[in-house]
């Protein structure tokens, strides 16, 4: 599966592309995505460690907490996975295990990126860059760890809010000389710094989107003929959970019972569907002692 899908992503983000990349921070995520026919999906760090910590986006999800959870992603998920490694975390030996981990976990593409570790959000404040030769060698590292050639390694700069917009596009192109197959300059502020991104990097670029974050939405078939291959919608999943979560479950503690709001939530036949509770009662008629 993971070679096949890795093919797929290769063909899919390409310049013009603008691939939508739902996140997903768990493998109930990922069914949803699946089930609503997206084509790939991102598992996203902020994701997870939002909902599997309870924490912000501070750099302190381990690489084996992020390894075994796409482990999980990839059972359920079908299609290409895209991965946010954060730093490799530590130095580019440290980036090569983790690259190998993660690709046997069934990652198609890792998103590595040169904040200083321990990173924080690319939404946030207080972001500090590692100097560009330090993130050359993590992408030399990564490109030499993988086992596939297929698996896609992207390079994300958070440079525009430390050392400005025309530092981080240099990085961009000298992560490109050093082999990375995508480039992902994070965080720019105005349409026109995203207009530049792709006209100046001619190659797969990714934007990532946040919702209440830095960067103006754009519809997707602008971003398609500004050149954008894909654009990371890493956190709706999560956000439309949580307001969900708060409306339900405060209507719950207001009346005390659901009553009539069972309208908030989904009945548990689509629960049991979006499981795929079929295929699994089919496996223990299957295995069942005779």
């Amino acid at each position: 599966m993971t070679a096949h899908t890795a093919e797929d992503l290769r063909s899919l983000l390409v310049p013009g592309a603008a691939l939508l990349l739902p996140g997903v921070s768990n493998a109930l995520a990922a069914r949803v995505v699946a089930d609503l026919g997206f084509s790939a999906a991102y598992v996203t760090g902020a994701g997870i460690a939002n909902t599997f910590l309870g924490i912000p986006d501070n750099g302190l999800v381990t690489a084996t907490e992020l390894v075994e959870h796409v482990a999980a992603i990839r059972d359920v998920f079908p299609g290409p996975l895209v991965v946010d490694m954060d730093t490799g975390f530590g130095n580019a030996l440290n980036t090569m295990r983790s690259v190998r981990a993660l690709e046997r976990a069934g990652a198609n593409a890792l998103q590595i990126e040169d904040q200083v570790f321990p990173k924080r959000c690319g939404h946030f404040s207080g972001k500090q860059v590692i100097p560009a030769t330090e993130m050359v060698a993590k992408i030399k590292a990564a490109v030499d760890a993988r086992w596939e050639d297929d698996l896609l390694i992207i390079a994300r700069t958070d440079a525009i809010a430390t050392d400005g917009f025309e530092p981080a596009l240099a990085r961009a192109a000298a992560y490109r000389e050093a082999g990375a197959d995508v480039t992902f300059v994070e965080a720019p502020t105005s349409l026109e710094e995203i207009a530049e991104i792709p006209r100046r990097l001619p190659w797969p670029q990714l934007l990532n989107i946040v919702i209440g974050g830095r960067t103006p939405e754009l519809p997707n078939e602008k971003l398609k003929d500004l050149g954008f291959a894909g654009v990371i919608y890493a956190n709706v999943a999560l956000q439309s959970a949580l307001l969900g979560m708060q409306a339900a479950l405060g209507e719950l503690r207001r009346k005390g019972a659901m009553g009539d709001a069972t309208r908030l939530v989904v009945d548990f036949s689509e629960r049991q569907r979006l499981m795929h509770k079929d295929e699994y009662d089919a496996l223990e008629r299957k295995y069942a002692a005779k």
